[in-house]
């Protein structure tokens, strides 16, 4: 269980092909790894992932091809920059929203402006994610906590959805450098995801 508040962007310093699809990666962080456990949970990016090793300030995880098929493509390349979250504690402040680190879908950065010195981003969501991103509700774009600004839904059953990022987020979190095209982790409040099902076997 995460919070999507982000401690540190990490990098992906290796990429090792496993059988299959799956894949093995060193991140290098500044953070300080020597309270995190072997079989510890880290969200990388909005994905919850198990530490298999660590050693001075890398880490390595094991991402299997399921993981893969259903996230961002270019999260997993060499290089790419991760925001890192450790799982919540009993006890700790609860400072975004709760976030299980479970992506549900993939959105595209459409729009992205400077607004009196805070980065307005437009993110088109797909139609199956469309009924539950609501106006001043909570989602996780790449693991960072946001609030939603408004929406606007579109015949094909997609939502552009706008965000306000702030500077301190912007400079600690990889949304607030984000670029018109490349796709971002979302997952949606796990209310609105308990509702969904509700609301479907109702019907």
């Amino acid at each position: 269980m995460f919070t999507g508040i982000i401690t540190d962007i990490g990098h992906i310093a290796t990429v090792e092909q496993r059988p299959g699809h799956d894949l093995r990666l060193a991140v290098e962080t500044a953070t300080d790894l020597d309270s995190v456990a072997i079989g510890a949970s880290i969200a990388c990016s909005g994905v919850c992932l198990t530490v298999t090793s660590r050693a001075g300030n890398r880490f390595t995880v094991d991402v299997s091809g399921e993981t893969v098929s259903r996230t961002a493509a270019a999260m997993w390349a060499e290089g790419a920059r991760l925001n890192l979250e450790r799982a919540l504690k009993l006890g700790d402040e609860l400072g975004g929203h709760i976030v299980t680190g479970h992506v549900d879908g993939i959105g595209t950065a459409e729009l992205v402006e400077t607004v009196e010195g805070s980065t307005h981003i437009g993110v088109r969501a797909p139609a199956d994610l469309a009924p539950m991103i609501a106006g001043k509700g909570s989602i996780t774009v790449d693991g960072v906590s946001l609030t939603v600004n408004s929406v606007q839904d579109a015949p094909d059953g997609s939502v552009l959805f706008h965000l306000n990022i702030i500077p301190h987020t912007a400079q600690w979190t990889t949304p607030g450098n984000v670029r018109p095209g490349p796709q971002v982790n979302l997952e949606i409040d796990v209310l609105a995801r308990y509702l969904q099902r509700m609301v479907q076997l109702r019907g």
